[in-house]
């Protein structure tokens, strides 16, 4: 039962996140900044973390580290090779959107995985796993809401990414419920994904929220989203 209320608490703080981006979309290079900030707060101070400390039993940092790295050279290349950005028509915008909401929601499946299988090896740890989740699932659906849209997504679009992002922390936690995943793996998995996250931060939200904009109050807007993933963890921690 807790994990169940964990799951819908996780539901609940992503759909806030992401209607918080929606209604402030006239602000969208400051909360383009935030998010860009939040997103490669994410991989450095919670995925990266925790895959060490989970896959670092059976895999040596450097290992870790490089799996980190084959996430990010993937990443760039589907992003320039098959989805053409920087030379992208409409079409081409609206296939990164949906890759880059569609990856940041399997981010939040993973999540759901990880309170999952926490879950099984006691409450107590259960709990100190769905602290951290809960903690950055807020900036997860402003992230989600705001990677569609600024790659000219309809408020449409990006509200039903955003409820697929909402959504997914709960299917992760009832998929462990039929099947279990050993705990390197998941932080192999983890790493993979702090790769990717460290791109769509890097390479795509920072160059986009300063764009035409005052690059003074975005800079504050990504160190902001920094600087919060870096005290929301520290308290889950």
């Amino acid at each position: 039962m807790p994990v169940i209320v964990v799951a819908i608490a996780a539901f609940v703080a992503t759909l806030l996140g992401g209607l918080f981006a929606l209604r402030l979309r006239d602000q969208l290079h400051l909360i383009l900044g935030f998010s860009a900030g939040a997103v490669v707060g994410v991989a450095f101070f919670d995925l990266l973390p925790e895959a060490l400390q989970m896959a670092g039993g059976s895999f040596a940092s450097s290992c870790i580290i490089s799996i980190t790295a084959l996430g990010f050279a993937i990443y760039l290349t589907i992003d320039r090779l098959i989805l053409h950005h920087g030379h992208a028509d409409e079409a081409d915008h609206a296939r990164l959107g949906n890759f880059g909401a569609g990856t940041l929601s399997f981010h939040s499946f993973l999540d759901g995985i990880g309170i999952g299988l926490a879950f099984k090896v006691s409450p107590a740890l259960g709990i100190v796993v769905a602290g951290a989740v809960l903690t950055h699932d807020f900036s997860d659906g402003i992230n989600t809401v705001n990677f569609v849209l600024k790659n000219e997504g309809a408020r449409s679009r990006a509200f039903f990414w955003l409820v697929v992002d909402a959504l997914a922390p709960v299917l992760g936690v009832l998929a462990t419920l039929f099947f279990s995943v050993s705990e390197s793996s998941l932080g192999l998995l983890l790493a993979l994904f702090a790769g990717f996250f460290l791109y769509i931060g890097a390479s795509d939200l920072v160059p986009e929220s300063h764009h035409a904009h005052p690059v003074r109050w975005t800079t504050v807007a990504t160190l902001l989203g920094m600087a919060t993933i870096y005290v929301v963890m520290r308290i889950a921690a």
